[in-house]
Formats: structure tokens, C-alpha cells, sequence
């Protein structure tokens, strides 16, 4: 059998086998759905550039009668960002493929799907939470912190936002495997561990999913507190005893504090390549067979690979808190 970009499957199957690795991802790509997207075509160049247009000067531009004004000059910012060839494989034995109960081929579809949406989320959250845009539950540094997340530090973050324009999440990336977007009820998006939960429904205002009436939660989403709405992830780990002693009663690594990071977004604050559409993830089979390195055909192959980056639009367009979590 001749090769084909896909190893030994054809174009229509690998279409399927890209489809299944989507599906089974799609609930851990949180940073997916509010990044601006910019998908890249194949056999293109590995950098892509993000442009920002600047807002004009507001100060009051009285007219002269009979004279015309001098005219402004659009001003933009090329953001470039370079693309990395992410991936990885599953090596499976001819006897494994022959005798096993189960279907290794799809198991291993689904295990790989898991694997991708994990790994690019987890490349994505450590880009953007880099900003420098940065709050603490107290103190001023990471290593002084020692008190939970209240809505008192919210509320401190969004009135940064605002006060830089940042405006409020409109739109997401649908949760299918296809790139395409739909209208949401206006928010700034928190994105916080799962450890969280207890701290975050703790909060005064807080209104759980379930109580939202005609508004569609997002997946992983627990609830909102005034204009955040917060989504939790496993993925978005903490700083092991990066904090203070002397907290009350919080997680704590060698008696000192684990600091969290929740990250608060606003809308086009970071882009990405999505993790969606036809030309987002290749999937690869190779069926065992006779070869210089394998005479015996003993060996195939079940894997994915996929050009990603994500980078920061507007650095004050989000914001990172960092806090301790109630034990």
C-alpha cells in the first residue's frame, strides 16, 4: 500500500479519525472558545501575525468653518507569533491489533483526542498567563500571598479592565469540531482550578449554572459573580508553596501557601490558532508491515500532530490574580 500524508488511511477516514480526536478534546479546550482564532492554512508560512488597530485621540476637535480638517493617520501593531509543530504517538503490537477484545484502533483515537486537547490547552494557559497585568489576594508579591479570592479582588480587576476599555466576551468558538462562532451574553471570562469551586461559590453573588434561566452555560462553567463568569479546569495548575505562611486555613505545600492563578479575559486580549476545522490536526495510522526496521510487520502506529501558538493582543486587556484557596 503507498503512503498517503495520513500514513495508511485515506483522506475520508482520516476526515473521521480527525473528527473523533475533536470530539473527545473539545471539553478541555476552555482557552479555545475566547481567543481571537486565526486558523492557518496548510503549506503556509510557520509565523502568523495578529494586528491591533489603535484607538484615535478623543480630545475635542472643534471645526473652523470653511476649513477642512487635517486628517488622522491609522496606527497598528503587528503582533507576530511563531508556530510550533506539536504531537505525539502510540506504538501498537500486530498481536495487540489481532487478539485484543477491544477496539485498540478507536480506543487509541480516543485516548490521542484527550491527549491533544490537554496538552494544547496546557502550552496555551502558560503563554497567557505570563501577562503582566497582575493582582494579589495580599501583598504585592507571589511569594506574600496567603488569603483566598474574594469579590473584593474581582471587583478591583474589572475596574482595571474597564478603565483600560477592555470590553466584555460577545462571541465564543462553538463547541464543535468545526470553526465557526456564535453570540453569547456579554461577561469577562475567570478561568480558574478546579480547587476553586468551594472559594468561588463562596463568594456574595454568586449565581450557580442551574439558575441562569435562558443563558447556555459553557462546559466546566459553575457560575457568575456580577459580570465574571467562571470556568474551572484541572489543568490550570498553581504554584506549589510559591506563597506565605501564616494563612488561615489554606492548601499549603511545606506550610507554605500554593498561590493559584485565575485569569481573567475580556474580549480579543489573546489569539490562537484554533484547534478546529479541517486543516487544524493530522491524524496519522500506520498499519503494521514489513519493513527494513520491522522485517516481521510486528509493529504500527496511531498519532496526531498539529501547528499551534498563542500569544498576548493587549496586555491589559486581561489580568492575573493570585490566590490562595480555602483548605
Amino acid at each position: 500500500m503507498s503512503q498517503t500524508t495520513y500514513g495508511d488511511i485515506s483522506p475520508r477516514t482520516a476526515a473521521y479519525a480527525q473528527k473523533e480526536l475533536l470530539k473527545r478534546g473539545i471539553p478541555y479546550l476552555c482557552l479555545e472558545k475566547f481567543g481571537q482564532g486565526r486558523p492557518v492554512p496548510q503549506r503556509n508560512s510557520k509565523q502568523t501575525i495578529f494586528r491591533r488597530y489603535e484607538a484615535l485621540d478623543p480630545t475635542p476637535n472643534a471645526l473652523v468653518e470653511g476649513v477642512t480638517p487635517s486628517a488622522k493617520k491609522l496606527e497598528k501593531t503587528d503582533i507576530p507569533a511563531t508556530l510550533v509543530q506539536y504531537g505525539d504517538r502510540i506504538q501498537l503490537t500486530d498481536v495487540i491489533m489481532d487478539t485484543h477484545e477491544d477496539n485498540v484502533l478507536q480506543e487509541s483515537i480516543e485516548v490521542l483526542g484527550e491527549q491533544a486537547a490537554e496538552m494544547i490547552e496546557t502550552m496555551r494557559f502558560g503563554i497567557v498567563k505570563a501577562g503582566t497585568n497582575v493582582f494579589f489576594s495580599n501583598g504585592s508579591t507571589r511569594s506574600a500571598v496567603n488569603t483566598p479570592l474574594t469579590k473584593s479582588l474581582q471587583r478591583r480587576v474589572t475596574r482595571a479592565l474597564k478603565r483600560q476599555r477592555a470590553r466584555k466576551v460577545t462571541s465564543v468558538i462553538r463547541s464543535t469540531p468545526s470553526y465557526a462562532t456564535e453570540a453569547v451574553a456579554p461577561s469577562f471570562i475567570g478561568l480558574a482550578h478546579t480547587d476553586l469551586e468551594s472559594d468561588i461559590r463562596e463568594m456574595d453573588g454568586f449565581v450557580p449554572t442551574e439558575k441562569y434561566g435562558s443563558m447556555t452555560p459553557y462546559e466546566n462553567e459553575i457560575g457568575k459573580v456580577e459580570d465574571v463568569r467562571y470556568i474551572l479546569s484541572t489543568i490550570y495548575l498553581p504554584w506549589e508553596g510559591a506563597g506565605a505562611t501564616g494563612g488561615t486555613n489554606v492548601l499549603e505545600t511545606d506550610d507554605d501557601a500554593d498561590v493559584y492563578p485565575v485569569l481573567y479575559i475580556a474580549r480579543d486580549s489573546y489569539g490562537i490558532v484554533p484547534l478546529k476545522g479541517k486543516t487544524s490536526l493530522t491524524p496519522m495510522v500506520v498499519n503494521p508491515k514489513p519493513s527494513d526496521s520491522d522485517p516481521l510487520a510486528q509493529r504500527g502506529h496511531v498519532g496526531w500532530k498539529s501547528m499551534q501558538t498563542a500569544v498576548i493582543l493587549n496586555d491589559m486587556w486581561m489580568a492575573r490574580a493570585e490566590v490562595a484557596v480555602t483548605d
